[in-house]
């Protein structure tokens, strides 16, 4: 079959030609996971399992008991660290949320919400600590996953 250039400009062959294009430009290559990605495979879905896990912890200096501005900012850096400590727990352990509300007839009384995180993170390494601002001192922390480290991440 020969198709002339009278065929090709009409209105019809334009609309065929752009739903094939449109049909055919979400296709993509089946690419194969490397060992280097660890997955997760959940309800079906698969999640990717990062490498390394990267928190961040922020602590104001203004804040910081301390006799001196130089004793506040290091006080702020050490808060920083535990806070950033807290974070890399709760990443890999989760986060228990524990939450209580009051109402008196059908008007919200109270709201109470309490958070906890429990667990050892060993392996970790400090990036770097520095100033944000003036007042924060944020601390960067990382972790290289292990094989238990992704035990616990597939048991979540």
């Amino acid at each position: 079959m020969l198709i002339d250039s009278a065929t090709v400009n009409t209105p019809l062959w334009r609309w065929v030609a752009m739903t094939a294009l449109v049909l055919l430009s979400g296709c993509q290559n089946v690419q194969s996971q490397s060992a280097a990605e660890p997955a997760a495979v959940c309800c079906g879905t698969t999640t990717r399992i990062p490498e390394i896990i990267t928190v961040v912890g922020y602590a104001p200096i203004s804040l910081q008991p301390g006799q001196n501005q130089q004793h506040k900012i290091l006080m702020a850096m050490r808060a920083s660290k535990l806070q950033a400590y807290q974070e890399m727990a709760s990443v890999i352990h989760g986060r228990l949320i524990r939450s209580q509300s009051s109402m008196n007839d059908m008007v919200l009384q109270g709201d109470r919400v309490q958070s906890a995180v429990s667990g050892i993170v060993r392996g970790a390494r400090v990036v770097k600590t520095y100033p944000v601002q003036d007042d924060v001192y944020a601390t960067v922390l990382e972790l290289q996953l292990t094989d238990d480290i992704q035990r616990t991440y597939l048991r979540m």
